[in-house]
């Protein structure tokens, strides 16, 4: 994937070079199932939006607007949510086709997985909603749902040797964490989780990033040369055409958001995979806007209550958390925010792939 001086990079620029990037993909390793797949889940993705967005208004499953947020931000009040049910429910379809097929215990527990952070997402999308407020569920609520889920997967997958502690970072390198793999599969995958949620927060800002991360995911897979691997490859880059068809609709200014139900799953979606084919060191570096977004959030919630502790006056490090709301409030267009932030997740990719190869 390379990106140039560009001017505009927009929801065409990304969608041509995500797909020019997979034919190349399915060229160099002879398979074309690869960008069969993105383009039939693109497709699909796309087509259950456009129709799915009508059924959502009737319904009037709209988003509400936080009052501590940018001002700007109430021209999004009563935006349809809950638009992640065509990106996870499609792929939840695929996981069962998949498990049927090849009858994998893999597939069933990510299934299993996925499905949990789908219901959590969209049981706090529906007290939301219920509610008339941008919250739903409680944050500790949430958090302890999310935890129940992680372990129970992590577990069964680690009982049953799925989980390698040997934590690769290059095919001749790795670093024996032994059981202390259990808590780093545990942060890697309800971190993830929240850390696509906080992004979610701009038109277009997760989906458009989650369709890159998706696309280096299954990249980095590959070129672990393991051949009963390709199959999470081939939900990796399904999940990169269902983000890219949703974010046709979600760009900016978007019609449809994806709600809790979308952000919840698609973090847990990166992790999972990643616990299960040994990807933690790259996906570390394809999530840098998700972490990079996590930790504004930390800094800036740390900073305060230590600073009201010192000084009985708490202070902050950005204008607002996560950093994306910073550059708005310096007066820097969301569409321009969002762009930026796809470029240094391209370029974040292309770095992790290249570091892959020549480790």
């Amino acid at each position: 994937m390379m990106i140039g001086k560009i001017n505009l990079f927009n929801f065409k620029s990304l969608f041509i070079l995500n797909t020019f990037a997979l034919i190349v993909t399915s060229y160099i390793f002879s398979n074309y199932i690869f960008i069969a797949i993105f383009i039939l889940f693109f497709l699909i993705s796309s087509y259950a939006t456009k129709h799915g967005l009508k059924i959502i208004t009737q319904f009037r499953l709209f988003q509400n607007i936080r009052n501590i947020g940018p001002a700007i931000h109430f021209n999004k009040k009563n935006t349809p949510t809950t638009g992640g049910l065509f990106i996870i429910i499609p792929f939840l379809i695929l996981l069962l086709l998949l498990s049927i097929k090849f009858y994998t215990i893999k597939i069933l527990l990510i299934f299993f997985c996925i499905f949990g952070f789908f219901i959590i997402g969209l049981l706090d999308d529906y007290l939301s909603i219920k509610n008339k407020r941008n919250t739903g569920l409680k944050s500790n609520e949430k958090l302890i749902l999310q935890s129940l889920i992680s372990i129970i997967f992590i577990l069964l997958a680690f009982a049953r040797g799925y989980i390698n502690p040997l934590i690769m970072i290059s095919n001749g390198w790795g670093i024996d964490t032994n059981i202390m793999i259990l808590p780093v599969s545990f942060f890697t995958l309800v971190g993830l989780s929240n850390a696509v949620n906080l992004t979610d927060g701009l038109d277009g800002l997760a989906s458009g990033c989650s369709a890159i991360v998706f696309y280096g995911l299954g990249t980095e897979i590959l070129l672990k040369g393991q051949q009963e691997l390709i199959i999470f490859s081939v939900l990796c880059y399904s999940m990169s055409g269902l983000c890219l068809g949703f974010l046709n609709f979600n760009r900016y200014p978007a019609k449809i958001f994806m709600g809790d139900t979308g952000s919840l799953s698609i973090g847990a979606i990166l992790g999972s995979i990643s616990i299960l084919t040994n990807s933690f060191f790259t996906l570390f570096i394809f999530s840098g806007i998700f972490i990079m977004e996590s930790l504004s959030v930390i800094i800036q919630v740390g900073y305060f209550k230590i600073t009201k502790k010192l000084f009985n006056s708490g202070k902050r490090i950005f204008l607002m958390a996560p950093l994306h709301h910073h550059f708005e409030l310096q007066g820097i267009r969301e569409a321009k925010i969002v762009e930026n932030f796809w470029k240094i997740n391209i370029c974040l990719v292309i770095f992790g792939i290249v570091l892959k190869i020549n480790l």
